[in-house]
């Protein structure tokens, strides 16, 4: 751990904070803290650290890129940290590699359709209650913050989200058991740990995902084992 000593305005953001602390350290001729970001609005998912042990910090349902500095007091010491999983190598400083997640998602994580226009967006009816849970799910952005908080490094509920949203609708239907599957032997292989249901992964993911779509995907993934699904 190295310490720095910043002034920063307590409208500034997280993020804002580190760009200025790196504007000091270029100026001194020292290294910049590497660091990820992409959107800065909370939807790409690219930000996330662990700050004082908490990973995205100590606001809920905030990624990093959301959290301001009036959330500090004058003088108090951040200790700030990348994301720390077998799965997520670090890179440098605070940047992981999160391709592993990227591998998941091509194992199962989409739809199939045949090409040629769009479909009318009526042509499938899905009731409203279903929609809204499904894109409950699909408000997942991948950052990996269940990863970094589980003690076991575990990914279920990234892809318990990307499971569940896909078998709520019609167009996952055809696909839903052989999805279930590979998506979570992909995560096995990649090294992810086991879940044991103690919640810290909903605690601290930033669009307040349920852990209740990693029943969904135990169940998805019972029924893939049953009917044999290679």
């Amino acid at each position: 751990m190295v310490e720095y000593k910043t002034a920063v305005s307590p409208d500034c953001s997280f993020l804002e904070m580190l760009d200025l602390l790196n504007e000091d350290l270029i100026t001194k001729g020292e290294e910049p803290i590497a660091f990820d970001s992409d959107c800065r609005e909370g939807i790409c998912g690219t930000c996330g650290v662990v700050i004082d042990g908490v990973p995205h910090g100590p606001v809920r349902g905030a990624a990093t890129c959301q959290l301001h500095m009036r959330n500090y007091a004058d003088g108090d010491h951040i200790h700030i940290e990348p994301f720390r999983a077998k799965a997520f190598p670090v890179v440098k400083d605070l940047v992981v590699d999160r391709s592993a997640f990227d591998r998941i998602i091509q194992s199962g994580g989409f739809v199939s359709c045949n090409t040629g226009g769009a479909p009318n967006g009526n042509s499938v009816p899905i009731s409203h209650d279903v929609a809204e849970a499904a894109m409950d799910a699909a408000a997942c952005i991948g950052c990996g913050a269940c990863v970094a908080a589980c003690k076991n490094a575990s990914a279920m509920l990234f892809v318990s989200a990307k499971v569940s949203h896909l078998a709520m609708l019609p167009q996952g239907e055809p696909e839903r058991l052989p999805r279930a599957k590979h998506m979570v032997l992909q995560q096995d292989a990649e090294g992810f740990g086991s879940c044991t249901n103690q919640y810290e992964c909903e605690a601290v993911c930033p669009k307040e995902i349920s852990v209740k779509h990693i029943a969904i995907l135990n169940r998805e993934f019972g029924k893939a084992t049953l009917a044999g699904v290679e």
